[in-house]
């Protein structure tokens, strides 16, 4: 386990109005697509990109007599996603109906969770920069299904619906009013997606709408906060706008500053900031009016009356439990103390659970902080400079670690090593096989390396003397020495030999 307790928590943000200070106070609630093939109640495809309306089961466009079905698998998504949140698992959990009307919702209603969530209290610790983290309080996650998509820009007198998305399992992760800042928020939402993705709950895809934000801001005044956090009283609390469907880290950053900075002025005319929906503009880098902030009774929530409780068993979660893969805090920490990382590094190393992986892979048998060289600066920096990712590098975790074991047997040097990585990732290939084919081999004849090294000592007297008055400028014999045998031969023997004869 991880010691959360030697954190700092980083300091609010604070934004000074004309008047005086304000704090922020920010929670969100996260909706994950479910990683699955097939929807909530139904069989039908959650494929990404279909003609519209191909994914579509009789239950999802609502037809008479049409029953939902819940589909185990997401339930198993929902629990193992808690589980990684350290979250309590509910064994006894239930439906219900959010009854409101919109045209790509054809049942009148969306299938939800209000008052029995299948999953309780959690947290998530989102890292800040090196000691300092912000520890954010799950307050529950709940499963529903998604809607349809209303598209308006395809006809000047018509709307069109596509009800490929209508049913697709959602986890709505909702969390506590524990965030401080715009960075934190973002922050949060980063560890949230990372976390999931290792889990394999959801894909994470921001742009296909497969992770998507609502953001509630208010501001307070200094010393408010703690008092709501003392007291539990969220009358201490300012009046909270929600900002909808939020799909990029930098938008919720530049939605929260607006947001934020629109509620003081409000304030601090006399004005009272009305509790509603708010979207954000990009292109205006505003909110704007959505509806008033509707409350659980505007939804007329009732039990839904096809669906009976859902009672899971301990021994099924305890089952779901033992499967969990290691986790990217565990295994950041695992990387630091086994393999003598950076926090740093190995936080870069960590960030995506594909490049964990491939690093693992190259890491193995092998000496970690040379790994997490070759892994971060040659591939990673290459791969970014390419604009690719690590699933499509053109050099595989194997051959990277081939590139390594030459190293480490001193068969090529650091500088050798580096022309053979252009090889790979140009042509591919076998690193050893490229290394005897091509005469790439560095020299480690210490007859043959001192030979040249005699030849450039006699026809560079003058240098000879200046490197004797001065130790440090006998760099310049080893780089000639390197030069006249192409970067082959050996430099720790090329040091040794010019030190010894400028001795």
């Amino acid at each position: 386990m991880l010691d959360h307790l030697s954190f700092t928590a980083p300091e609010p943000k604070t934004i000074a109005g004309a008047k005086g200070d304000w704090e922020l106070v920010i929670g969100l609630e996260v909706h994950a697509q479910v990683a699955s093939r097939a929807k909530l109640f139904s069989g039908a495809s959650t494929e990404f990109g279909a003609e519209p309306n191909s994914n579509v089961a009789f239950v999802d466009a609502a037809m008479p007599g049409m029953l939902p079905v819940i589909n185990e698998f997401c339930v198993a998504q929902a629990v193992r996603t808690g589980l990684g949140l350290k979250a309590a698992i509910n064994l006894v959990s239930a439906f219900d109906r959010k009854n409101y009307f919109y045209p790509d919702l054809p049942q009148g209603y969306q299938i939800s969770q209000l008052y029995h969530p299948i999953v309780g209290e959690g947290e998530v610790i989102v890292d800040m920069g090196p000691g300092i983290a912000r520890r954010v309080r799950i307050e529950r996650i709940h499963m529903e299904q998604d809607a349809g998509k209303s598209i308006h820009d395809m006809d000047p007198n018509m709307s069109f619906v596509d009800l490929n998305r209508t049913g697709v399992a959602l986890m709505e992760i909702v969390s506590r009013p524990d965030i401080r800042g715009p960075e934190e928020a973002a922050a949060y939402v980063g560890k949230l997606r990372q976390i999931m993705r290792y889990l394999g709950t959801c894909d994470g895809n921001m742009q296909n709408g497969n992770l998507r934000a609502d953001v509630n801001v208010s501001v307070c005044p200094p010393g408010a906060y703690e008092k709501y956090a003392e007291t539990g009283d969220f009358s201490h609390l300012g009046t909270r706008c929600e900002i909808k469907n939020m799909n990029s880290m930098r938008f919720i950053q530049q939605a929260i500053d607006f947001e934020a900075r629109r509620q003081i002025a409000i304030i601090e005319d006399g004005g009272t900031v009305v509790q509603e929906t708010r979207l954000y503009d990009p292109d205006r880098g505003e909110t704007r009016s959505m509806r008033s902030k509707e409350e659980a009774h505007d939804y007329r929530y009732f039990p839904d009356p096809d669906l009976l409780p859902l009672e899971i068993e301990q021994a099924w979660v305890d089952e779901i439990a033992a499967s969990m893969p290691e986790l990217p805090d565990e295994k950041k920490a695992r990387f630091v103390r086994e393999m003598g990382l950076s926090e740093y590094d190995a936080g870069v190393l960590t960030a995506d659970v594909e490049n964990a992986n491939f690093f693992e892979i190259v890491a193995k048998g092998r000496d970690g902080k040379q790994a997490a060289n070759w892994v971060i600066n040659e591939l990673f920096g290459r791969l970014n400079k390419e604009g690719l990712v690590i699933e499509t590098s053109p050099i595989s975790a194997a051959q990277l670690g081939g590139v390594i074991d030459l190293i480490a047997k001193g068969d090529i040097s650091g500088k050798i090593a580096k022309d053979l990585f252009e090889i790979l990732w140009t042509e591919g290939g076998d690193p050893a096989e490229i290394v005897e084919a091509r005469g790439m081999k560095q020299v480690t004849d210490l007859g043959a390396i001192e030979k040249v090294v005699d030849e450039i000592i006699a026809a560079n007297p003058a240098q000879v003397e200046k490197a004797r008055q001065n130790p440090k400028l006998a760099g310049w014999f080893v780089g000639q020495v390197l030069k006249a045998t192409g970067g082959k031969a050996n430099p720790a023997a090329v040091n040794e030999l010019v030190a010894k004869k400028l001795a």
